[in-house]
């Protein structure tokens, strides 16, 4: 019951910062492209490699996994707006821009992972 409560938690937090963070994308670039998404979904990345590296060297205890990987960063990251994205771009006639938008999030969100894990297996 504990680990609901902390996945809520951590859910709330990560679907506020999502929204907060996607306002702020939007006043910054007015943009067809979906920044926002893209934004987050790299941050998201980033941010669950930092996380699996400091559970992995018990640097976090077990519980944060709950409340940041799977709550905060699992309602933070937007994978399933990306799809509705995609499809939206593809439907519009907007084929080159879906596909550049798909293979920059798929590309940089990797690469934002594998950074994370790498900064922080050095730092921690």
């Amino acid at each position: 019951m504990k680990y609901l409560l902390f996945i809520a938690l951590g859910g709330a937090a990560g679907s506020v910062a999502r929204y907060s963070l996607s306002l702020w994308t939007q006043s910054v670039w007015h943009s067809v492209f979906p920044v926002a998404t893209l934004l987050i979904n790299i941050t998201g990345s980033f941010a669950i490699g930092v996380v699996f590296v400091l559970l992995e060297r018990h640097l976090l205890h077990p519980d944060w996994r709950s409340i940041l990987a799977v709550g905060f960063l699992g309602a933070f990251t937007t994978f399933s707006t990306f799809s509705l994205e995609v499809v939206t771009l593809w439907e519009s006639g907007q084929a080159t821009q879906a596909l550049i938008y798909m293979a920059a999030s798929m590309g940089l969100c990797v690469l934002g992972a594998g950074a994370g894990i790498a900064l922080t297996r050095t730092l921690a």
